[in-house]
C-alpha cells in the first residue's frame, strides 16, 4: 500500500492529460491553433477549457470540421471566418453552469435542460461584450435554432437561418453523437449519419445534410490538416485582433513527465478497476479496469463529481450506500483504509459484487489529498474479456513478431464473432497495412523492412486492452481484433497508432520514417467473421485510395438497433414454397447513398449480382450458415434476394414558404424478398435461418428499419426530439 501510494501522489498530472479525449492533433498544437485564430480572444477559450476540457476538446474539432466544409463549400472567406470563431466560442456560455448539471451521469430533467438553454443564452452577451462582428454574433445566437422553426424562442425558420449557423448545429451533433459520453457511448459513424437524415427537415436543414454527407466520404483528417495549415500558415495576426479589442500573451505549456506517463501506464493495464478522487470528490482516474467492470467510458466520467448513486453503490444485503457511509468520503474525512464486499451496477445494468478498497493519499505533510477506490470482481463467473485473453496468452505466434499468426486468428475471429454476438455487446475489428512496404525493402533491405514491422507491432500492442488479439495477417499486412470495443473507439486507437509510427524515426532507413494504412469495422446484426473481415479489408482499400496515411471506418454497428433492427418483424411465407422472407424497409437517406450500401454489402457478402432492371436488383448469396454445425457433406444454403428500390419526396412541417423555396427531403424505400435457390424440404429450416441472417445484414448496412419504426405513431417525434436535444446541449 505504501508503494500505491507512493504511485498515487503523481496522479494529478497523469489526470489532467486525461479529463478527456485525446486531442485533435496534441495539446500544444491545438493550444497554438486557437491561439492563432482567436488571438487576444484565447483566454475566453481558455476559461471554457479550465471548466470543462471535454467541452472546449468539442470545440476545436467543431471548428476545423466547420471550417474544412466550409473550404469545400467555396464560401467566401469572410464568411468561413465567422463561422470558425462561431464554432470555437458558441459554448463559452457553460462557464456559468453548475458542476452538477454540466457532469450530470444521466438525463436532465426539466429545469437543468432550462440551465443549459440559459448558457446558450449567456455564450451571445459573453460575445457581444467584446466582439465587433455582427455575422458572428448572429451565427452564434441561432445555432440553437432548428430548420422547421419550432424550437421556442428561435423564430426563424428554414434559410432564414444563417448559413453558419445550420453548418454548426449539423457538425456538432455529428461529433456529440460520435463522441463517448459517461450517459451513453459513442455512435458509429454510419449510425450517427442515419440519425441526422432521420432529423433532416426538422430539425436539420435538409439540402446541408446531404451535403455534409457528401463532404464526411471524403478523407476527414486531410481536411482538418488543410484548415489547421491555413490557420497556422496564412492568418494575418492584426485581422485577426480585429474582431476584439485587448492584447494577448500566449503561456507555454509543460511537458508531461516520464514517471506520470509511466504510472499512467500501469494503472491504465492493471485488471482491476482504479479510481482516484481528489480531496473535493472529483474523480481524476478511471482506468480501463473501470471501464470494462462498470461499463462507463472514463472520458465521460472524469471530471465530475464522485457520488455513491454513480454505480449504485449497496451493500451485500441490496441496501444502497448512502454519501455519508461511502468509503471514498471516509477515507478522505477520516483518513482510514477500509476493505468491504459490495455491490455494483455493472455492465448490462446487471450487479456485480466486488471487494471494494478505499485507500486515502495523504502528502508528506499529513494533508489528504483525496482516496483511491480499488474494485476486485468478486463474482464467481469468468468474464468475456478474461476468456479472450486466454485464447491470447495461448495463441500460436508469429516467429518475428511474436503475435499471433495467421491460422491462430482465423481460428479466433470465429470464437470472437460469435462469443460478442452471444453476449450483444460490440467488438471491433482493425486491419492495417503499412505503406509502399515493397520500396522500403527494395531501397533499404530486408532488415530495414522488419524493424519498420515490429514499430508497427509495438505501437498495436501497446494499445491493446485485456482481451484483444494482434495478430500478423500476411507480409506487411496486421489486424487487430478488440473485444467490447465499437469502431469509434477503434478508430481512435488506430488514429493514434497512424501518427505515432509517422514520427518514428526508422534507423535502418536513414532516419526516414514508415505510414500506415487503417480499415476499421465494427460487429452488426447478421454479421459472420467472413463479412466482418471483408468489410475491414474494404475499409483498408478506400483508406489506400485515399492517397494511404489515413484511417477509414465502415459499418453501423451491432448498438445501432436502428440502423440494424430485427428481422422479427419479417413477414414469413411458408406457405409458399418458393418465398422464404419479405418486407418493406425505409433507409432516411437519399437512394444515391443507399446504392453505396448496397455495394459494400455485395462486396462483403460476395453476393451475384444476376441482374438490374429499372428500380429491381436481383441477388444470389451462396454462404455457409451461421452459428450451425453443419455436415461434410452438406452444402452452403444459397438464397436469391430481390430488391425494389424507390425514392420518395415528401413535405416537412413549418412555413409554407420554406416548402416552396427549399428542397424537399429524400428518403428510400426498399421491398425485399429473400427466396430460396432450391426447393427442398428437408433444407427449409436452413434456409430460413440463412434468410433471416441476410435480412439482418441487410439492414444493417443499409441502415434500414420498418415503414412501422420508421413513422412511428402521432405524438412520437417529441419523444423523440427530447431524446435527441441532450446530445447537441451536452457534448
Amino acid at each position: 500500500m505504501a508503494e500505491l501510494n507512493s504511485l498515487l501522489r503523481e496522479l494529478e498530472a497523469v489526470s489532467a492529460a486525461g479529463e478527456t479525449l485525446p486531442p485533435v492533433f496534441s495539446d500544444a498544437a491545438d493550444a497554438q491553433l486557437v491561439q492563432i485564430r482567436l488571438g487576444v480572444a484565447a483566454g475566453l477559450f481558455a476559461a471554457l477549457q479550465c471548466k470543462n476540457a471535454a467541452v472546449a476538446g468539442h470545440a476545436i474539432r467543431v471548428a476545423l470540421s466547420s471550417s474544412a466544409w466550409a473550404i469545400k463549400m467555396e464560401l467566401p472567406a469572410e464568411d468561413r471566418e465567422a463561422i470558425e470563431l462561431a464554432a470555437l466560442l458558441h459554448d463559452v456560455g457553460l462557464i456559468g453552469v453548475p458542476d452538477h448539471v454540466l457532469l450530470k451521469p444521466a438525463a436532465l430533467d426539466r429545469d437543468e435542460s432550462a440551465v443549459i438553454a440559459r448558457a446558450r443564452r449567456m455564450s451571445l452577451e459573453i460575445l457581444r461584450r467584446g466582439c465587433a462582428s455582427k455575422k458572428m454574433l448572429d451565427i452564434v445566437e441561432h445555432i440553437p435554432a432548428w430548420y422547421d422553426g419550432s424550437r421556442q424562442n428561435y423564430p426563424l425558420r428554414g434559410r432564414r437561418i444563417p448559413l453558419g449557423s445550420r453548418m454548426i448545429a449539423i457538425v456538432e451533433a455529428f461529433d456529440a453523437m460520435t463522441t463517448d459520453h459517461v450517459y451513453r457511448p459513442a455512435r458509429s459513424r454510419d449510425g450517427a449519419m442515419a440519425e441526422l437524415f432521420e432529423c433532416s427537415a426538422s430539425q436539420f436543414d435538409p439540402e446541408l445534410v446531404h451535403r455534409f454527407a457528401e463532404f464526411c466520404l471524403e478523407d476527414q483528417i486531410a481536411a482538418r490538416w488543410e484548415a489547421a495549415h491555413r490557420w497556422l500558415k496564412t492568418l494575418d495576426p492584426a485581422a485577426v485582433n480585429s474582431y476584439w479589442e485587448m492584447n494577448f500573451a500566449p503561456s507555454p505549456g509543460d511537458d508531461p513527465k516520464v514517471e506520470a506517463l509511466f504510472h499512467g501506464r500501469l494503472l491504465d493495464n492493471m485488471y482491476d478497476a482504479v479510481v482516484y478522487v481528489d480531496a473535493a470528490g472529483r474523480v481524476l482516474l478511471w482506468n480501463r479496469g473501470a471501464e470494462r467492470l462498470t461499463g462507463v467510458c472514463g472520458s465521460g466520467v472524469r471530471g465530475q463529481i464522485w457520488r455513491p448513486d454513480l454505480l449504485e453503490l449497496c451493500d451485500e444485503k441490496g441496501r444502497s450506500i448512502q454519501e455519508a457511509e461511502c468509503p471514498v468520503q471516509t477515507a478522505i474525512r477520516c483518513g482510514v483504509q477500509s476493505l468491504r464486499r459490495l455491490k455494483i451496477v455493472g455492465r448490462g445494468q446487471r450487479m456485480v459484487a466486488i471487494d471494494a478498497h478505499a485507500i486515502p493519499v495523504i502528502d508528506r505533510s499529513g494533508v489528504t489529498q483525496g482516496a483511491v477506490l480499488l474494485f476486485h470482481d468478486a463474482s464467481s463467473e469468468i468474464s468475456l474479456e478474461r476468456r479472450c485473453q486466454s485464447l491470447h496468452e495461448q495463441s500460436t505466434k508469429d516467429p518475428l513478431t511474436q503475435v499471433a499468426n495467421r491460422a491462430e486468428f482465423d481460428r479466433v475471429l470465429a470464437m470472437f464473432v460469435a462469443a460478442h454476438q452471444q453476449q450483444e455487446v460490440s467488438c471491433s475489428l482493425v486491419m492495417c497495412d503499412l505503406d509502399h512496404f515493397k520500396q522500403v525493402n527494395d531501397t533499404y533491405g530486408h532488415q530495414a523492412g522488419d524493424e519498420a514491422i515490429l514499430s508497427l507491432v509495438s505501437l498495436l500492442k501497446s494499445s491493446c486492452r485485456p482481451g484483444d488479439l494482434v495478430a500478423r495477417y500476411g507480409g506487411e499486412e496486421f489486424v487487430v481484433l478488440c473485444a467490447d470495443c465499437d469502431s469509434a473507439s477503434a478508430a481512435r486507437r488506430a488514429e493514434q497508432a497512424r501518427k505515432s509510427l509517422g514520427q518514428i524515426a526508422q534507423v535502418k532507413m536513414d532516419g526516414h520514417a514508415v505510414t500506415v494504412s487503417f480499415g476499421v469495422t465494427e460487429i452488426q446484426p447478421g454479421d459472420t467473421p467472413e463479412t466482418m473481415l471483408r468489410r475491414a479489408d474494404r475499409a483498408l482499400f478506400m483508406a489506400k485510395a485515399k492517397g494511404r496515411n489515413t484511417v477509414v471506418q465502415l459499418g453501423g454497428g451491432i448498438g445501432d438497433k436502428r440502423a440494424g433492427g430485427d428481422s422479427t418483424s419479417a413477414r414469413s411465407k411458408s406457405s409458399r414454397p418458393n418465398k422464404l422472407l419479405e418486407q418493406d424497409l425505409v433507409t432516411p437517406v437519399p437512394v444515391r447513398i443507399a446504392v453505396e450500401k448496397l455495394r459494400g454489402f455485395v462486396a462483403d457478402h460476395r453476393a451475384r449480382i444476376t441482374s438490374i432492371d429499372g428500380n429491381r436488383v436481383l441477388l444470389e448469396i451462396d454462404q455457409p450458415l451461421v452459428g450451425r454445425t453443419r455436415r461434410m457433406a452438406d452444402r452452403s444454403t444459397a438464397v436469391r434476394v430481390e430488391l425494389w428500390f424507390e425514392e420518395e419526396r415528401f413535405q416537412h412541417d413549418g412555413d409554407p414558404r420554406e416548402r416552396k423555396s427549399g428542397p424537399e427531403p429524400t428518403r428510400t424505400k426498399i421491398h425485399i424478398q429473400v427466396n430460396p435457390l432450391t426447393d427442398r424440404d428437408r433444407r427449409r429450416q436452413d434456409a430460413l435461418a440463412q434468410a433471416h441472417e441476410v435480412l439482418n445484414s441487410f439492414r444493417a448496412y443499409l441502415m434500414a428499419m420498418g415503414e412501422e419504426e420508421l413513422f412511428p405513431p402521432t405524438g412520437t417525434w417529441k419523444r423523440i426530439k427530447r431524446i435527441i436535444a441532450p446530445w447537441l446541449m451536452r457534448k
